[in-house]
């Protein structure tokens, strides 16, 4: 029995019009399955295969392919089903593809550029695609079924995931990325003969396996994207929050913004890590840039102090404007022995005594 596209398929798909009803019986007479004569995405063949389906029926040839399909999951979409080809369609899929490499290569270069709206030059991306091209038709000519899943296809895996991420990097879309996988089809499908059933079969089934490497591109490149934006706010965190010597034993850790949980054990680490490096006994955490203080970030204040305590250096908090000191007061929230300062300035003036040093004002020469 000839098993039937899923919804969501292309022969579901409304943007292309099915064939003239005629065709569509006779398709349909001569057994025919109806992702042939009902999908557009064969640029007329279905057509083509309707009109004489009569003197060269397709069952027997299609049968094999359509019910080599199971259904499975793809990690992250529920419910999906994938593409899984047979030995026989990969191996014609596989030799395809070899007879016509370069030219194809080629193609499917060209096809890619105009996607990418020349944000990458000729030569990287037919290195890329090249690339993918040599996974694809190892993963095609293995013996058992091509399937994105198996072990078979880590190497096109992995050209896909070089793909996605070096676009990712250098800010593609996500459609830009997508249409370099896309464009496959049409390379393949103008160096295909369009009068061969078999042909038109095994193009259908490669259309989807094609399909499955896009949404793979598609979903590395959102990981990708991911992990560059944590690490990029990683990095502002870092920026947003320097330590710095201001005099020979004496640290400064001027905070501006809101300080939340993940930002407080960014100024933990960073604080902790320059004092073991440079051996200071005194550190000023400065928040006359935190717009507002609360019990969360008072916690978050203290919790740096006590680590920097442990370590053998002492914390003076500065910044305490009268808005600051009657929140806190309001709130209840007691800092203990803590020093408090108004300004940096005057945090500056207490370590400096604190470790021995002595400043001296001097009169201006006239």
């Amino acid at each position: 029995m000839i098993s039937r596209w899923r919804r969501g398929s292309p022969a579901g798909d409304a943007r292309w019009p099915p064939p003239s009803p005629a065709c569509g019986s006779a398709a349909r007479s001569s057994g025919a399955p109806r992702a042939i004569w009902r999908s557009g995405r064969v640029r007329g063949w279905a057509h083509d295969a309707c009109r004489d389906a009569r003197d060269r029926p397709l069952r027997g040839v299609t049968a094999g392919w359509y019910s080599s399909r199971r259904s499975a999951r793809w990690p992250g979409s529920s419910g999906r089903s994938w593409v899984v080809l047979n030995a026989g369609t990969s191996a014609r899929l596989a030799q395809l593809l070899l007879d016509q490499r370069d030219p194809l290569i080629k193609r499917w270069t060209a096809l890619a550029l105009q996607g990418v709206r020349g944000r990458s030059t000729e030569a990287e991306l037919a290195s890329q695609i090249t690339d993918i091209f040599t996974a694809l038709t190892a993963t095609l000519r293995t013996v058992d079924t091509s399937d994105l899943r198996a072990d078979d296809a880590a190497e096109v895996r992995a050209a896909l995931a070089d793909l996605s991420g070096t676009q990712a990097r250098r800010g593609f879309t996500p459609s830009e990325t997508a249409s370099t996988v896309f464009s496959l089809k049409d390379a393949v499908l103008d160096g295909l003969d369009q009068g061969d059933p078999v042909a038109l079969a095994d193009f259908i089934a490669f259309s989807r396996f094609v399909d499955e490497l896009a949404l793979f591109t598609f979903e590395t490149f959102a990981q990708t994207r991911e992990e560059l934006i944590v690490e990029q706010n990683h990095q502002l965190m870092e920026l947003s929050t320097p330590v710095i010597k201001l005099w020979d034993g004496v640290l400064a850790v001027p905070l501006v913004g809101t300080l939340d949980s993940a930002r407080s054990q960014v100024v933990m680490e960073s604080l902790l890590q320059t004092l073991v490096d440079t051996g200071s006994a005194f550190a000023i955490i400065d928040i006359t840039g935190v717009s507002a203080v609360d019990t969360q970030v008072a916690q978050h204040l203290l919790k740096t102090v006590m680590a920097a305590r442990l370590m053998g250096a002492e914390c003076v908090i500065s910044g305490i404007r009268p808005q600051i000191a009657q929140t806190v007061v309001s709130l209840g929230i007691e800092f203990g022995d803590i020093v408090t300062k108004a300004s940096l300035a005057d945090a500056l003036l207490h370590t400096l005594r604190a470790s021995g040093s002595d400043v001296v004002r001097r009169r201006a020469s006239r």
